[in-house]
């Protein structure tokens, strides 16, 4: 294998184990730009990396339906389930002033839990689903694929992966040049001064927190639909912690996390790719499995102390409090 090759594989490796984690990040982004720490990103991923699978594989095989339109119908299952699964977080942390710390963990604990019960009712009492037949495929960008070393790289990947990229700039313009982004961010970081300006904050932070929910629904559907073709236990591994360090890192900013999930991705492009490129003659495999969780630690403890989340991130608000 030349350089090129490495490149390419390199490039392409990055691109495509980023992009679960650029949703959930964009997920993160919106719900804790409103004033909602999100922990149960992970939870989401999860629940939407299992209706992804359950529903792209009952609908291909059971249904009828046409194979290239059952993963897509996987990925909307997803972000219904997201939606439906983010709703206890929201209930807990704006109605009930929960600690959302709380509120986010006990939802990874659950989503993981519920999942898990019901791949073994719909699947036998397996631990696993079987493998998605219909799964998302590759797609080369004619022109641009043509490029030397960039083009098979960037423009041969998965459509999910084009569409978390292009939902960065969806989410960076909705957050910065709108009413609604401006509002939403309004009641992160002053829910007083909104309302008293007639803005709804439980209504924004229920929306933020819904979106979050859908977008790491979709984020977990690239992982069961996409890259691993079934889901089980060690599906989302930690992908969801990962988004929630992306988040941090790129400073609740949409470019900034996806910037950070790209590292994060190259990370595990190298884990994945160690043996394949001969790393593991003079690596450890064992570190190489561990390194995209090393470097998001080393990230978090080089970023946290200097990113500054919004100003009412984590607290509770209650209407005419002070």
């Amino acid at each position: 294998m030349n350089i090129a090759d490495i490149l390419v594989t390199i490039i392409n490796g990055s691109i495509i184990f980023a992009t679960p984690l650029i949703l959930a990040a964009l997920g993160g982004v919106f719900s804790e730009r409103a004033g909602v720490v999100n922990i149960a990103l992970e939870g989401l991923m999860v629940i939407g990396a299992f209706a992804a699978a359950v529903i792209t594989i009952f609908a291909g095989e059971q249904w009828g339906v046409p194979g290239w339109l059952a993963p897509w119908l996987g990925m909307l299952a997803a972000m219904v389930a997201g939606i439906i699964f983010s709703l206890p977080h929201a209930v807990a942390s704006i109605d009930f002033k929960a600690d959302q710390t709380v509120s986010g963990v006990a939802l990874n604990f659950l989503a993981a839990g519920f999942a898990l019960f019901l791949v073994k009712k719909l699947f036998e009492g397996a631990g696993q689903t079987t493998t998605v037949q219909n799964v998302f495929t590759k797609i080369a960008i004619p022109g641009l694929y043509e490029i030397p070393v960039i083009g098979p790289g960037l423009f041969n990947v998965y459509g999910i992966s084009y569409l978390a990229l292009i939902l960065v700039g969806v989410s960076y313009y909705v957050l910065y040049k709108t009413p609604f982004g401006l509002r939403l961010r309004a009641v992160g970081e002053h829910p007083r001064a909104a309302d008293t300006l007639g803005v709804n904050v439980r209504k924004m932070r229920y929306m933020a927190v819904m979106i979050s929910g859908a977008l790491a629904g979709l984020g977990g559907s690239a992982l069961s639909i996409a890259i691993s073709s079934n889901f089980q236990h060690a599906t989302v591994s930690g992908h969801g912690f990962m988004a929630l360090a992306a988040m941090i890192f790129g400073k609740w900013h949409p470019a900034g996390a996806m910037g950070a999930a790209l590292f994060f991705g190259f990370a595990t492009a190298l884990s994945v790719s160690g043996q394949v490129l001969g790393l593991t003659a003079y690596v450890p495999s064992e570190f190489l499995n561990a390194l995209p969780y090393l470097l998001t630690i080393l990230a978090l403890a080089g970023v946290v102390g200097r990113a500054e989340a919004p100003a009412a991130s984590g607290k509770p608000y209650e209407k005419g409090s002070r």
